[in-house]
């Protein structure tokens, strides 16, 4: 019986993924149509399209998703996103849960050379290298005007993929300087299931199920300057920590006393 389990989840991953791309092959001549019409009209346009595949593709694997709302949300404010990162799911669940609200996402440059994926990630996202600090400010500038255009950001203060079992990793400064310097309220939002859908040890761990995003109380930076990056970073942190710890989030394990 245990083999035969792992048969059948590689069978649903191998079809899982085969959906993902599919879609993508369907949608590609409407990008490429929509990236002609610049990086704003265009770019809207394109996460539209997102949404349909993200719609479309977790309605096919058998995924469901639900917003919930510990503080009101609204969706005419502009806001800097911040979320947990913890699977490649985080993609799709993004997009379902950001609705009715323009957005850009900014993501590893890696991203950028996955097939098919890549092409669409490079007309729609804000590219960041980490390791490169040339590279990383680059990113900041092109994200401030994003944000003076009117459009949100969407940010994964961690970088890169959870894995220290802890609620989060260690968040860059990033996000909070940007908040700050353009006074663009934070917004948390919580990525729930993510990583029982989709383990980031295994593309063969793809499962169907529920998926949650929590939008929390958004932080107010106007009146806020440089020398606060700490204390608002630091806040953020806290607020959505608890909140995670609150929801039993499934990657948290008990750690050594001192340690969380």
């Amino acid at each position: 019986m245990k083999y035969l389990a792992k048969l059948i989840k590689v069978i649903y991953s191998l079809y899982g993924f085969t959906c993902f791309f599919l879609l993508m092959l369907l949608l590609m001549p409407v990008v490429v149509v929509a990236s002609f019409f610049g990086r704003v009209k265009g770019g809207n346009v394109i996460y539209n399209i997102c949404r349909l595949w993200a719609d479309t593709w977790l309605f096919l694997i058998g995924i469901h998703h639900k917003n919930i709302f510990e503080a009101p949300h609204d969706r005419s404010v502009q806001y800097i996103f911040v979320s947990n990162h913890i699977s490649y799911m985080d993609s799709p669940v993004m997009m379902k849960a950001i609705r009715r609200q323009n957005f850009r996402v900014l993501g590893k440059a890696e991203l950028g050379s996955i097939p098919v994926f890549g092409f669409i990630f490079k007309q729609a996202a804000v590219s960041v290298d980490r390791k490169n600090p040339e590279n990383r400010a680059k990113s900041l500038l092109v994200l401030k005007s994003i944000i003076k255009r009117g459009i949100s950001v969407f940010i994964f203060p961690e970088g890169t993929f959870n894995q220290t079992h802890r609620p989060l990793k260690d968040f860059y400064n990033g996000a909070f300087k940007i908040a700050i310097e353009t006074q663009t309220p934070i917004k948390p939002v919580l990525i729930l299931d993510a990583y029982d859908r989709l383990n980031y040890k295994s593309i063969f761990s793809l499962s169907p199920g529920r998926s949650r995003a929590v939008f929390l109380e958004e932080t107010k930076t106007a009146g806020l300057s440089s020398n606060d990056v700490p204390f608002l970073k630091e806040k953020i942190y806290k607020q959505m920590e608890s909140c995670l710890v609150n929801y039993k989030a499934s990657w948290i394990e008990p750690q050594p006393e001192g340690d969380f």
